[in-house]
């Protein structure tokens, strides 16, 4: 008889799984396959874009105004810096504007002792007043003649005895001495030597005169005068103009050396010369507008330290002259004059030293 041999599978876990199981374990799901993307047309190369022409301005005159209030900014960070190099800027605009004060002060002084000077013509003593009338009047229509007066002999010997305090020998004369005179104001402010002895021998010939005295030096050599004046105005003026441009210009070359990396970087990102230098273009043009503002001040001081001394002095020779200052639109042009010397002092250091920053 046959022995049962012992079932294993009492002991040990069956590895066979049941049909359901099998049915689970060998149905797998496959992956869904993702959709396909639908293909792009894609443009080949860099793409261009339009921009307006008002948005090119608008970003210009943006960059403007930011390079101008960044460039005050940064002065006034260094007031102490800022402030030294206007005053040398304001000291260097403020004495050829003075000079040129009192230039002109000068010349409208000189105007009016031109306009006061006379050539005095004496008449012959059978001239009758009725012609010494006719004349002034032929002579007053003359274009080298601005003004004529007669005096009479009555009233020459009228003023000489109120002014002589001789008044007992005058009355005590049985003639009156004095001719007729013709008191002859020239024009003068453009007149020549050849003009005024002209006008002197025109006046000989008339058969009435007797004789022209015409004292005329002193005024030929205010005219020298004032004419060496106005070039020593124009030729310190213009050295002190290039003294202006000097100290700008190291001015913004120093700027330019500190900020040589920040200059290197914006290069390097696409920046342009012109874009690198606005700022410190601005720079020169607020440097001289600070020292032509200062140099105002200065003259203003100066003038009003010395105006009531030049009033006393015409007081006592009896003269309203009154010393004149630049005026309203005289200091916006010496300002003005100002800032585009210091525009072009930082536009000399900008193309010297700025184009020469290249990213390597």
């Amino acid at each position: 008889m046959k022995s049962k041999r012992p079932s294993v599978t009492g002991n040990r876990p069956s590895t066979r799984p049941s049909t359901g199981a099998t049915r689970g374990a060998t149905t797998t799901r496959r992956p869904e396959r993702a959709p396909e993307p639908e293909p792009v047309n894609r443009q080949q190369g860099a793409v261009q874009t339009k921009v307006r022409l008002a948005d090119k301005f608008d970003a210009y005159f943006a960059h403007h105004s930011t390079s101008a209030i960044d460039s005050l900014m940064r002065l006034l960070e260094t007031p102490f810096q800022s402030l030294m190099t206007w005053l040398v800027i304001a000291i260097a605009v403020a004495i050829p504007a003075a000079l040129y004060i009192g230039f002109a002060n000068l010349q409208q002084l000189g105007e009016n002792w031109e306009g006061s000077s006379q050539v005095s013509v004496f008449l012959k003593p059978e001239t009758t007043d009725a012609r010494a009338e006719e004349m002034r009047i032929r002579l007053a229509a003359r274009a080298d003649i601005a003004k004529v007066v007669y005096v009479s002999p009555a009233q020459g010997l009228a003023e000489f005895k109120a002014q002589s305090g001789l008044g007992e020998v005058v009355d005590s004369l049985e003639k009156n001495p004095l001719p007729g005179t013709l008191l002859v104001t020239p024009r003068l402010q453009n007149g020549s030597d050849a003009a005024i002895t002209s006008l002197e021998q025109s006046l000989l010939a008339d058969p009435a005169v007797a004789d022209v005295r015409l004292d005329m030096q002193w005024v030929k050599r205010l005219q020298q005068l004032m004419i060496l004046g106005k070039k020593m105005v124009f030729g310190l003026g213009g050295l002190l103009a290039l003294g202006v441009l000097l100290v700008i210009g190291n001015t913004i070359r120093l700027a330019i050396e500190n900020r040589r990396d920040e200059i290197l970087v914006v290069k390097l990102v696409g920046g342009t010369d012109s874009y690198v230098a606005r700022p410190f273009l601005y720079t020169g043009l607020w440097y001289g507008i600070g020292g032509g503002l200062l140099a105002l001040v200065v003259l203003g001081l100066g003038f009003l330290w010395v105006s009531a001394t030049v009033d006393q002095l015409a007081a006592l020779y009896q003269s309203n002259f009154r010393l004149q200052g630049l005026g309203v639109f005289g200091s916006m042009q010496l300002v003005l004059l100002a800032g585009l010397t210091g525009l072009l002092g930082a536009w000399i250091a900008v193309v010297r030293h700025l184009i020469q920053i290249q990213p390597r």
